[in-house]
């Protein structure tokens, strides 16, 4: 059950997950597993942890190695630790990865082989394995080795020579995009290779390459290259497919409009109390409004300035005009629509302080129900004792273990 009461998504039920995976992209990957009701096992550096467990906006929190980077996205995984360089803790992987379904890494290309762990052994192992390496690169190719981190990615992927206005591009996206999506991308193809493996029993090896799936996600600006040989360029605020599609002044706050379609454009002006832009032959079509976008802006907005976004925004709401104020974080969490729709959900903090722990769900209701975590974050290797005795070792052999530096 949820923490609130309502039934979890049991979509992957029954599929244990191996995640060694620290800071972003590959433990995204694994909560979103988690969130769908796999068994995510955590498997972290003894003493230190996941990196992210140290990061964050509050440093307290990150201190106590509960930073806001790691809660955000480990809810409802159960944390082990284990030390792969040591002898001992290798066997106690082995072990693992013989009764896993999905192991998920986002080590430097070779890391795992180097261990003792190429694919080819683990597969050997466990043939039907699915095992998942997320990294910047990719597995192959002259920039595997190469370091990674999101912001590296916006640039080489060129999306931030498409962000910002043409005055101040190329602009880092406000937050970890290419992280998000790869790891989207590495949930994405687990589910899809778990699929195949209920079919045939044959496992498979995914390389999810972030800068790869950076570059698929930008979709028809690279499109634009690719077929027509136009090359993309930052347009700030504006819609490079359509006008008035961008962003517009008004009394108070800014104002989103897409009206891509002609009968948009006509509603919106009729609702603007502006007829004679419609016939104007500056705008009559929807390639004139693309080639006069300015003085179309200049326009709407000597309407617009006077009342506030907020008095659009409900004038619009209805019209079948694609139009909204342009909010905060804070101001967009408040939204009515996200609680009806219960994306935000509340587990207790690890440490068990007396502090309310709020966290993001999935973005995909299953059975017309909203998806959160079946429980709060691990501590770090909270769970070490409970996993190894499930795949049979006895309390003395996991004592041992742990004497010898192991776990």
């Amino acid at each position: 059950m949820q923490p609130d009461g309502r039934p979890g998504a049991d979509l992957l039920s029954g599929v244990r997950v191996l995640d060694l995976t620290n800071v972003l992209a590959g433990p995204f990957a694994g909560y979103q597993l988690a969130l769908m009701g796999a068994d995510v096992i955590k498997i972290e550096v003894p003493g230190t942890g996941d990196l992210a467990r140290s990061l964050g906006g509050d440093p307290s929190l990150s201190a106590a190695g509960l930073g806001i980077s790691f809660l955000a996205q480990n809810s409802a995984k159960r944390s082990i630790t284990l030390d792969l360089k040591n002898p001992r803790g290798r066997e106690v992987f082995e072990r693992l990865a013989a009764e896993a379904d999905v192991l998920l890494e986002n080590f430097r290309p070779g890391v795992l082989a180097r261990l003792g762990f190429p694919v080819e052994v683990l597969h050997t192992l466990n043939p039907g394995l699915v095992y998942c390496a997320v990294s910047g690169f990719g597995q192959t190719g002259p920039m595997r080795r190469r370091p990674a981190y999101d912001q590296i990615i916006q640039g080489l992927s060129g999306m931030m020579s498409v962000t910002g206005a043409p005055e101040d591009a190329p602009t880092r996206t406000g937050f970890p995009i290419a992280d998000t999506l790869g790891g989207y991308a590495a949930a994405f193809a687990i589910s899809a290779a778990l699929v195949k493996r209920a079919r045939t029993g044959a496992g498979s090896y995914l390389d999810v390459s972030m800068l790869e799936t950076a570059v698929a996600a930008m979709g028809w600006v690279v499109s634009d290259y690719l077929v027509a040989g136009r090359k993309p360029r930052a347009m700030g605020n504006e819609n490079a497919t359509s006008a008035p599609s961008g962003t517009f002044r008004t009394a108070s706050g800014a104002l989103n409009i897409a009206a891509n379609k002609q009968e948009q454009y006509v509603e919106l002006c009729t609702v603007l109390g502006r007829p004679e832009l419609i016939a104007d032959e500056r705008f009559a079509t929807r390639e004139a409004r693309k080639q006069h976008r300015q003085e179309l802006t200049a326009e709407l907005e000597k309407t617009l300035e006077q009342r506030p976004a907020a008095y659009w925004d409900e004038r619009l709401a209805d019209t079948g005009v694609p139009a909204a104020s342009v909010l905060t974080v804070e101001d967009a969490l408040a939204l009515d629509q996200l609680a009806e729709r219960g994306l935000m959900h509340d587990v207790p903090m690890p440490d068990g302080r007396d502090q309310r722990l709020r966290v993001l769900g999935s973005s995909v209701h299953v059975d017309g129900r909203s998806v959160g975590p079946s429980m709060r974050p691990p501590g770090l290797g909270e769970h070490t004792d409970e996993v190894l005795a499930e795949v049979g070792y006895p309390p003395e052999e996991i004592a041992a273990l742990r004497d010898e530096g192991a776990l």
